[in-house]
């Protein structure tokens, strides 16, 4: 398949992509290099040495024999030139990634606030509206996130697949109608990811655009088969409070023997999928797409669902450190129930990659190997949900000398 991959230079985009050029499809990046920008403005960089996406995409040349293509375009901004690449490589599949991803990020002040609403917003609107203007017959599949059901709202009912079956009371009886599951987004992130659910069900129904909303969990590890190839293709690791996802964050303080930080109690379960099978996954979906006139298909990306506390104490038994328990910064229940429903990727083929201690060592040996670029001040997560709440001071000032390799 011709393939666009919409944030291709970013975490979860840059291993997509490569996987994807390994299969045989032709893939183009797209990117405006933004998650580079915020690198800037937060001054702090991935823990791995992220090279310049053109010298990435001449390593993967050299690596593959392959040819990735790139173009550089705000998706948010520049729509005149969307439609265009969209003539231009008449895609099969676009995979869209083109969003901003972090939660404490996009409540870290107004600013970021504002910028994660219109970027994410206008980035999926004007990629719909431009499929429909080019006539452009293209499978689309969206990264979204498991945060747009909520933590906690179920209870202990398993999630399902994206819609819920209920009961509407009329004066003629009841009425059985399937709808979205009820939102309950946990911060700005969260909330564009649901106002992208309803664009996706309008363009579907209206348009008959093919749309696969994937419903993902927190990603961990940081390398594949394919960023493993050669240093320069290395993929993200991103280790601060931002950017930085929990298990990844945990690798990298047990590799610098700096204690585990669990914000809050840690009795918050959250949904894990590591980052092999979040390319398995993209490849899956664009695959077996819905058909012209379907409602939007979604899956539940993930395959294995923890408790922070449990994660932790997992790491600690492995790797021999404290774990700390720090105040939370985001405004959300001490603990909640996560029963998650992934059937439909596991009829499809998925074979689940779970934590295992051969897993965590590699994560921890990459922070090891480059445990040199911590920026210990980055590490506390300090971006709060309200004005005013607690946070920490730094646990750490200096890389102890006992671990250094």
């Amino acid at each position: 398949m011709r393939v666009l991959v919409l944030g291709g230079d970013g975490f979860c985009g840059w291993p997509t992509s490569l996987y994807l050029s390994n299969r045989g499809h032709d893939v183009t990046i797209v990117d405006n290099l933004s998650r580079r920008k915020i690198d800037i403005e937060m001054e702090v960089e991935s823990l791995t040495p992220i090279r310049p996406i053109g010298e990435r995409l001449r390593a993967w040349k050299e690596a593959s024999g392959r040819d990735i293509g790139f173009v550089n375009i705000d998706i948010a901004a520049q729509y005149a030139r969307l439609k265009d690449t969209l003539l231009e490589t008449r895609p099969d599949a676009i995979v869209h990634f083109a969003e901003q991803r972090a939660a404490p990020y996009s409540m870290r002040s107004p600013d970021t606030k504002r910028y994660t609403v219109d970027n994410n917003i206008r980035a999926t609107h004007n990629l719909l509206v431009a499929l429909v203007e080019t006539g452009v017959n293209a499978a689309l599949a969206h990264l979204g996130t498991m945060g747009v059901y909520g933590y906690g709202w179920s209870g202990s009912a398993p999630i399902p697949e994206g819609y819920l079956t209920v009961k509407v009371g009329t004066p003629d009886g009841d009425l059985e109608r399937e709808i979205l599951h009820p939102a309950n987004p946990g911060s700005v992130y969260h909330m564009t990811k649901t106002l992208d659910q309803l664009l996706f069900a309008f363009y579907a129904k209206n348009d008959g655009l093919r749309i696969t909303d994937l419903h993902q969990g927190i990603v961990w590890g940081t390398q594949t088969a394919q960023t493993a190839q050669d240093p320069r293709l290395i993929n993200r690791f991103d280790y601060d409070g931002d950017y930085g996802t929990v298990l990844n964050r945990f690798l990298m303080q047990a590799a610098i023997g700096h204690p585990l930080t669990v914000h809050g109690t840690g009795g918050q379960t959250r949904a894990f999928i590591h980052i092999q099978d979040t390319v398995r996954c993209i490849e899956l979906a664009l695959e077996n797409p819905p058909q012209a006139g379907d409602r939007p298909k979604v899956l539940n990306q993930v395959t294995e669902t923890y408790r922070v506390a449990q994660l932790a104490k997992l790491v600690s038994g492995i790797m021999g450190v404290d774990i700390v328990s720090l105040p939370n910064p985001r405004q959300e229940a001490e603990e909640n129930e996560l029963i998650v429903r992934n059937d439909q990727f596991l009829a499809l083929g998925l074979r689940p990659t779970t934590l295992s201690d051969g897993l965590l060592e590699e994560g921890t040996q990459i922070a090891r190997r480059y445990r040199d670029r911590v920026d210990l001040s980055k590490i506390i997560a300090r971006s709060v949900w309200r004005r005013g709440m607690e946070t920490a001071e730094d646990l750490m000032t200096e890389l102890p000398v006992e671990t250094a390799s």
